[in-house]
């Protein structure tokens, strides 16, 4: 027949989900502990369970040796042969028996706070070893109180855990008592307060419940590439099929909705987009913009992931989405920044751009510099061709380059010929100055100033 301490161990062990033996070792150093506050010497104490007896039994270990020089932790080789005959030698350790009954209230006190520590740790231990593996997994678990807007929660009907007010979801809200569902974030080895760590906002649940909810991902046909959540407004999932007569957005989405429904009303009203997967950059985000429709989608840098989307103009707000929702969540699962612009916000900046090449171009502004040159110097270069013909027009060529060139005309003509006919002459002259084929023109115009010229008469 079991004691009643040996019956209080086992009942502890399984509710406790530890080893009887760990529970053996606390009581042990827990009687240990109240022996050495209860007798206050240096003796060399030492506390063993008898599983016959169901008692602790407590002893003072001492050394044998051939000269006691402290009796309280050794003892002469003829007394201890005296107790235990010729077997006793040197250096070996006895054993004295010392009795527990003289332990008082603070004695025993202290012997139960020891026990409830070392089972709390252990229990602790346990928690950890079970739980650690398991992260990432979804469970049931049961509100059972608040703490400074924490949730904990109860765990397979033993086990505390806590649900961070970081890690609610902001469109829940929970009674004491409520059932729920939740992933396993994390393990913790703090001595105070919950261990397990969960969330209701990590993608991680929206994975594990649509695993739970289509078979084509339970068993591999189907694969999820990606999952990003805004908790409590909306998600999006990447999903991808290993054979090809297999819709990965059908299967998940279910016959009339009902698979991705069941998950939503888990999620509470959450909504999710489902899109497919692609190895091509572009079409993965055209399909992770749905529901907008994307006209074109060009690279503006690889290395620095940046693209650009153009839209309708009707579609600009639904690509952006609520506060930019749509597009950031569209980034985050394909990992590339996303530029959106309409057509007509990109038609503005193209035109933009080419009022400036044409506004700043180089070559523009030295044609605009070199026309007047051109103007004002071919005047001047005609009346030197005269000039070099031997023509008279030496005086003409001078005054050029002082003045214009109908000035220089009628500056010439006034030094050297009749003012009547050169004048007639100088206007016709600015005229053919003028005229493409001016080196002709200004020939006739010197040979007709020469036959009018009235020779002197002789005396």
């Amino acid at each position: 027949m079991m004691s009643p301490l040996q019956q209080l161990i086992d009942t502890i062990a399984k509710e406790k989900n530890i080893e009887p033996t760990v529970i053996i070792s606390a009581i042990e150093d827990a009687v240990l502990a109240a022996s050495r506050k209860a007798y206050k010497s240096n003796e060399n104490l030492k506390a063993r369970f008898n599983p016959e007896s169901g008692q602790v039994d407590l002893f003072a270990v001492k050394q044998i040796v051939d000269t006691v020089n402290d009796p309280a932790l050794e003892v002469s080789l003829s007394e201890a042969q005296q107790l235990y005959g010729e077997e006793a030698e040197v250096d070996m350790e006895i054993e004295f028996p010392k009795p527990t009954d003289v332990l008082g209230r603070i004695a025993a006190q202290t012997a139960k706070q020891v026990i409830f520590q070392k089972v709390r740790e252990a229990e602790r231990e346990n928690i950890f070893a079970e739980y650690n593996q398991r992260i990432g997994e979804v469970v049931n678990a049961t509100a059972k109180r608040f703490e400074n807007g924490d949730m904990i929660a109860e765990i397979s009907g033993r086990v505390e855990a806590v649900l961070p007010r970081k890690e609610q979801s902001r469109a829940e809200s929970y009674n004491p008592g409520d059932r729920l569902r939740a992933v396993i974030k994390g393990v913790n080895r703090s001595t105070k307060g919950p261990q397990i760590v969960l969330s209701r906002t990590d993608p991680a649940l929206l994975i594990k419940l649509f695993e739970q909810e289509v078979p084509e991902i339970y068993d591999g046909t189907v694969m999820i590439r990606g999952a990003v959540r805004e908790a409590g407004d909306r998600a999006k999932v990447a999903v991808y099929s290993r054979e090809r007569d297999v819709d990965p957005v059908g299967a998940c989405v279910g016959m009339k909705g009902t698979r991705v429904q069941a998950i939503i009303r888990e999620l509470r009203g959450e909504k999710i987009d489902i899109v497919e997967f692609s190895d091509d950059t572009v079409a993965f985000v055209t399909n992770a913009l749905s529901p907008a429709k994307v006209q074109r989608v060009s690279i503006v840098d690889d290395r620095e992931k940046v693209m650009e989307v153009i839209v309708e103009d009707k579609q600009l707000s639904l690509a952006i989405g609520k506060k930019g929702q749509n597009v950031r969540l569209a980034a985050k699962l394909t990992g590339w920044r996303i530029d959106i612009k309409s057509e007509e916000e990109k038609r503005r900046e193209i035109e933009a751009q080419l009022e400036g090449l044409a506004i700043g171009t180089p070559a523009a502004e030295a044609a605009e510099g070199e026309a007047p040159a051109a103007a004002e110097g071919e005047p001047g270069e005609e009346i030197q061709a005269t000039a070099a013909e031997g023509e008279p027009g030496e005086d003409i060529q001078a005054t050029a380059a002082e003045s214009e060139p109908g000035e220089d005309v009628q500056a010439a003509a006034a030094e050297s010929e009749p003012a009547e006919d050169v004048r007639a002459t100088a206007v016709e002259s600015s005229s053919a100055v003028s005229a493409p084929d001016t080196g002709h023109q200004t020939e006739q115009i010197h040979a007709e100033a020469t036959e009018e010229t009235p020779e002197p008469e002789a005396r």
